[in-house]
């Protein structure tokens, strides 16, 4: 799996329009991978250590899409498709028992779901099951055991190293 190689841009929490205490806030952050931005799209903190304790496994899933003329971004058409795929699985599949969203990056022509699930066969079926009546899409899955969570931490850590670099850049910068 990629790493980060220089993050750029800070972060800015997304919250909707009617905040009440079990809507999580979320993180958009910009990288920059091989000169492209590359978006990622996370909840800021891992959930309680029990529900981290049943998902032992990192499922990814990978749409490679030709961004060459959207500056490494799918086309809009391209892009709602993913949004459908996205929806399905957090509206049909995501529990805190099977699956857990961890982080979306999409840029450098590559679009990556990334969750954490409890098993790998159990999650196909459910994920065939749920899909059943969209169109074929063109992805592949990879599983990775990751029983600590250590994916999520180090894109936790890689933007919250960022942000306290932009906001120690930002305070302690000199007027012109």
């Amino acid at each position: 799996m990629k790493r980060l190689h220089t993050i750029i841009l800070g972060l800015v929490l997304l919250m909707s329009s009617s905040i009440n205490a079990e809507e999580e806030l979320g993180v958009i952050g910009e990288v920059y991978i091989n000169g492209l931005p590359v978006i990622y799209k996370f909840v800021n903190e891992l959930p309680p250590s029990e529900i981290r304790k049943g998902l032992p496994w990192l499922a990814v899933i990978s749409w490679k899409y030709d961004g060459a003329t959207n500056n490494g971004m799918p086309s809009s058409d391209e892009n709602q498709r993913m949004i459908v795929l996205e929806d399905a699985i957090e509206n049909e599949i995501e529990t805190d028992t099977l699956l857990r969203h961890v982080y979306s990056a999409t840029g450098n022509n590559l679009k990556e779901l990334v969750y954490h699930i409890s098993d790998q066969e159990v999650f196909l079926k459910a994920f065939n099951h749920a899909l059943t009546k969209h169109k074929r899409y063109p992805i592949e899955i990879s599983f990775f055991e990751d029983k600590k969570w250590e994916d999520f931490k180090k894109v936790l850590s890689d933007f919250s190293n960022d942000v306290n670099e932009a906001v120690e850049k930002a305070y302690f910068r000199q007027p012109r």
